[in-house]
């Protein structure tokens, strides 16, 4: 089980310093724990209750009767450090694999999203990234820790059993209350100020997470794979300083009630002096400090190595995904394209053996307006997918301007193509930086005139802080015109030489409806045009339609053509325009 988990101790790696001072805090309180306290009270002890002792001053009394918190201040200090330090790796190796996780799901295919689901994908990524953290940090700090404070507690009663001619210990029980009330109390009103920060924090970054899976398209359409890793890995960073702010007084609770715990034991000690035999009290101390923290903590270390198991496996699902939409080796830089279209034996399929696409060929010139209808699982939708490679070909290929998409780098290739969704997503950002998506280095005139052609400035100069206005997660402080009028301005600051447009109309009022028709025109102007048609008012000045049944490309033409000799095209249309 351990040689399973091995290699993610290379998380570890980068806070081996850390961790170094960490075990060696962590052997310190176990020597402290195991041999310190026996030896301590085996030194002392006989100072105040061997018979003919040569009689204390109070001075000297409190001196001896001092030692025993003294002790327990070493061992409380080592345990807190070890601890705290502990906890501070632990939160930067969840830090890396969550953002190790984070980040293969920008460069996973749509294709394992249509197959999970969001909330199980939340759940490893938190929850089950942070059982793995603990997990290993456990592992690393009492795999020493408690054998040190083991061996050291049973080496010294073995060695003090064997002075005292193998005499065995009586376990006792030792009535001592100390005052912790008060650090409780302090401590506990701390904590649950912390663990508000924290659920809030953690609330922040699982919002970022979900948001970035709602957007999965468009972050591979816009190139914004970087951007969502530093956003998320922002998000992360607070979450992980009201971590901290937590465990520096969680760490404290322990370590203190301990302290309080020795200060009780000295007062008892000088209350025994005189009334109490000395052999009683080494019993009861080595009894209740000896061997037993240890022993307990190795016991619990194999439920948490299933735990972590359990967290590894769930993890590894989607961290060891091969990735299939990547860059090849020898992948080519394309500088801004045509946009010369062309299918040829293009096959595609989402699970082996049923087949979407069928050995398409179809050339679409450079400047083409193509419309794609047909019935609905037709295949408009996943020919259209192809050409930003959110899918590859299962056989065959798709080039633009000659060039097989996958011997192009993916970002050149997406940086030619712009994409007006159906159903646009806005992120929880301001108006300017949900446009400046399409083009983070465009100037505020660049955005200001990309939004005049889409009919959207006169609109965002009306919300309370303009282009600087907090559009809500998915955009849902915005009507859904105004959602798809700013869709169509990121295209239009794009410029990209080709389109696609997912029919951008058709859940509009005819008000808006009437605006972002008009947009269209100016927007495809020498563009290479796909639109896939739910609607066909919308498609009437098409240059090129393309008609799909059941994976096929069974008719090509235009309107005209088609309406006077494709049955399927002509009862589509006659049907649509009946209702």
């Amino acid at each position: 089980m351990y040689a399973r988990i091995r290699p993610y101790f290379r998380y570890l790696q980068p806070h081996r310093g850390l961790l170094a001072v960490a075990v060696l805090c962590g052997i310190v309180a176990g020597v402290a724990s195991g041999a310190g306290l026996p030896l301590m009270v085996n030194k002392v002890f006989p100072v105040i209750f061997a018979p003919g002792a040569v009689p204390l001053t109070n001075l000297q009394l409190a001196l001896v009767a001092l030692w025993l918190p003294a002790v327990f201040l070493v061992r409380g200090v080592a345990t807190y450090l070890n601890t705290y330090f502990i906890q501070v790796v632990g939160t930067r190796v969840l830090e890396a694999i969550r953002l190790d996780f984070f980040r293969k799901l920008q460069v996973l295919p749509l294709s394992f999203f249509q197959k999970n689901s969001t909330g199980d994908l939340l759940s490893r990524g938190l929850a089950d990234a942070n059982q793995l953290q603990v997990t290993l940090t456990t592992i690393a700090n009492e795999i020493v820790r408690s054998p040190a404070s083991l061996l050291a507690s049973v080496s010294y009663v073995a060695w003090l059993a064997y002075q005292n001619g193998g005499v065995a210990a009586v376990l006792v029980s030792l009535a001592v209350v100390p005052l912790t009330v008060l650090p409780i109390r302090y401590i506990g009103k701390k904590l649950i100020k912390r663990a508000g920060q924290i659920q809030a924090e953690l609330g922040a970054v699982t919002g970022v997470l979900s948001e970035n899976l709602s957007a999965t398209k468009e972050v591979r359409a816009f190139s914004l794979e970087e951007r969502e890793v530093a956003r998320f890995g922002r998000a992360s960073q607070l979450l992980i300083r009201a971590q901290l702010k937590f465990m520096k007084y969680e760490k404290a609770l322990t370590p203190l009630i301990e302290i309080v715990s020795a200060a009780g034991l000295s007062v008892t000690l000088v209350y025994a002096y005189g009334r109490i035999d000395q052999t009683t009290f080494i019993t009861l101390i080595t009894a209740i400090y000896a061997g037993y923290e240890p022993i307990k903590k190795l016991g619990s270390l194999n439920n948490e190595m299933k735990r972590g198991m359990g967290a590894l496996e769930r993890l590894e699902e989607v961290l060891n995904i091969p990735l299939t939409i990547e860059d090849a080796p020898t992948a080519q830089a394309l500088p801004r394209a045509k946009g010369d279209l062309a299918f040829a034996n293009t096959t595609f399929s989402y699970q082996a053996g049923e087949l979407v696409l069928l050995e398409l060929n179809q050339r679409i010139p450079a400047g083409t307006v193509c419309a794609l209808v047909g019935p609905s699982g037709a295949g408009k939708t996943t020919f259209a997918n192809l050409v930003p490679r959110f899918f590859d070909p299962t056989s065959g290929r798709v080039t633009l301007d000659g060039h097989d998409l996958r011997e192009l780098r993916l970002a050149d290739l997406r940086r030619n193509i712009a994409i007006v969704p159906q159903d646009p997503v806005l992120f929880n950002d301001t108006v300017r930086e949900n446009l400046l998506i399409a083009r983070p280095e465009a100037t505020t005139i660049d955005v200001e005139n990309a939004a005049r052609a889409a009919f959207a400035h006169d609109f965002i100069l009306t919300l309370p802080l303009g282009y600087d206005t907090i559009v809500g997660e998915r955009g849902a402080r915005l009507s859904g015109g105004q959602k798809q009028r700013l869709a169509l301005a990121r295209a239009f600051l794009r410029n990209a030489p080709v389109l696609i447009l997912d029919e951008a109309t058709s859940a509009l009022d005819s008000e808006s409806e009437a605006a972002i028709q008009q947009a269209l025109k100016q927007l495809v102007i020498g563009k290479t045009v796909l639109i896939i048609a739910h609607r066909f008012s919308t498609i009437r000045d098409a240059s090129l339609i393309l008609v799909f049944d059941r994976g096929e490309i069974v008719a090509r033409g235009t309107h005209a053509e088609l309406h006077a000799g494709n049955p399927l095209y002509r009862s589509l249309y006659d049907r649509q325009q009946g209702s």
